[in-house]
């Protein structure tokens, strides 16, 4: 598709020198940032059977100290959160969401005769994410406890100069290093000076921009932002692994037939040659761009970024399944992109 008048647009990322630093200073030596999510804490006899049915993953298995990516689904088997899960105590557990109210509210329509009580607790935390190849001496510098044993996706309580703390190995960068300090707010000021000075003698930096800790971080590892999930189901964006069908879940039946006929669409990525292009994705608010191969519709762009670590524009289309493959050429917005898988490093 070709416009007939020149179309005016800087890319705003690749020729942002602080946004560049920021991003490569997770991917190179380290990079922290404030990144609290919203926390619930959910307790009671029933919590755990209550989780059980409220995502499509296992969560009675999760030993103490252990979490879980998982989807959360409505009756039409369809994606409405996207959270982490904690199991702090054996009847404690926590669940790092960006949609707290939304949640409430579900949980207020399926507890039934659960016994089982939820509270926000996100006013009493701030997480500091410190993510990158220098993460862990980083870490080890100002914890009590060192951290080199810790698994992916494994929580303990911690101490910095006698605050108590959690420190999670994990992040949303896609770095194999990488942990979130749990730190208690009221203290948080002094928290972010000490991270702030010790990064310097890492070669590291604060990440300020929330388009790097947001889109840039985490497109090109590959992950999803919960907008690019919303009316789509596990099996169309790869994350029905791990779901266990032996047990009832809310969304089960419909899910079971999409398991059966096979979803209509599929998630794959892109790159777009062209330096300064205005293209359209889920992640800036709207439905996304058209996606057209050899003149036909076959999906929409889900989410458009750039790679510093690739130098390139990259990013991922929701499409007719079977409908496009690695190397097939599209267009979007007059632009040529490349499909290729939707991971980048």
């Amino acid at each position: 598709m070709n416009y007939p008048y020149p179309v005016m647009y800087k890319n705003v990322y690749k020729y942002d020198d602080m946004k560049r630093a920021e991003h490569m200073a997770a991917r190179t030596t380290v990079g922290w940032y404030l990144w609290t999510h919203q926390l619930v804490e959910v307790t009671g006899p029933d919590c755990t059977a209550f989780l059980e049915y409220i995502f499509p993953k296992n969560i009675g298995n999760l030993a103490v100290g252990r979490e879980r990516y998982t989807t959360m689904l409505d009756e039409a088997g369809e994606i409405i959160d996207d959270v982490v899960v904690f199991r702090m105590e054996e009847k404690k557990f926590w669940i790092s969401t960006l949609f707290r109210k939304d949640m409430f509210r579900w949980f207020e329509s399926h507890k039934s005769s659960f016994d089982v009580s939820w509270t926000d607790i996100t006013p009493q935390w701030e997480m500091y994410a410190v993510q990158g190849p220098k993460s862990l001496d980083m870490v080890n510098t100002i914890i009590k406890i060192p951290v080199n044993s810790m698994k992916f996706f494994e929580i303990r309580a911690n101490e910095i100069d006698g605050v108590p703390v959690y420190v999670n190995r994990a992040g949303y960068t896609g770095e194999k290093l990488g942990f979130e300090i749990y730190f208690p707010k009221a203290e948080a000021p002094a928290m972010e000076e000490k991270l702030r000075a010790l990064a310097k003698t890492f070669e590291g930096r604060e990440v300020t921009e929330f388009q790097v800790m947001a889109w840039t971080l985490p497109c090109e590892a590959g992950f999803f932002y919960m907008r690019d999930l919303r009316h789509t189901n596990p099996f169309e964006v790869g994350l029905e692994g791990g779901i266990n069908w032996e047990k009832d879940f809310i969304g089960k039946e419909a899910l079971l037939k999409v398991r059966e006929e096979g979803p209509a669409r599929e998630v794959v990525g892109f790159t777009v040659a062209d330096v300064d292009i205005h293209i359209k994705g889920r992640n800036m608010g709207n439905e996304g761009e058209f996606v057209y191969k050899d003149g036909e519709y076959v999906g929409r762009c889900m989410k458009i970024c750039y790679s510093f670590v690739k130098d390139t524009n990259n990013g991922t289309i929701i499409c007719r399944k079977d409908s496009l493959k690695p190397g097939d050429k599209v267009t979007m917005h007059g632009h040529e992109a490349v499909i290729c898988a939707p991971k980048f490093i």
